[in-house]
């Protein structure tokens, strides 16, 4: 697995508590997150870079209040005219 160093002030783990085993998770974590939200990453390969479960991923995804419905607003938008016009063909 390839690795980045981050440098970050001496007094950060003081400041939030945190070991810096809690800080690497952290990063990782926020990282993950945020390249998910942005769409740059499935939810399996942010969960990898997490050091989570997917299910965990998604379940921190609500914590966090990041969508886990990650869909281009032009996909969503033609996943639910299919599915809408599936309704009306099966209604009868």
């Amino acid at each position: 697995m390839a690795q980045i160093t981050l440098e970050y002030p001496d007094d950060l783990e003081s400041a939030v508590q945190a070991t810096p085993e809690e800080m690497n998770a952290q990063f990782r974590l926020m990282a993950a997150l945020k390249m998910f939200e942005l769409g740059k990453m499935s939810a399996g390969k942010a969960a990898e870079l997490a050091g989570l479960s997917r299910v965990e991923f998604l379940e921190t995804c609500g914590r966090y209040r990041v969508s886990a419905f990650n869909y281009p607003r032009e996909e969503l938008k033609a996943e639910l005219q299919a599915d809408l016009e599936a309704a009306r063909k099966a209604s009868p």
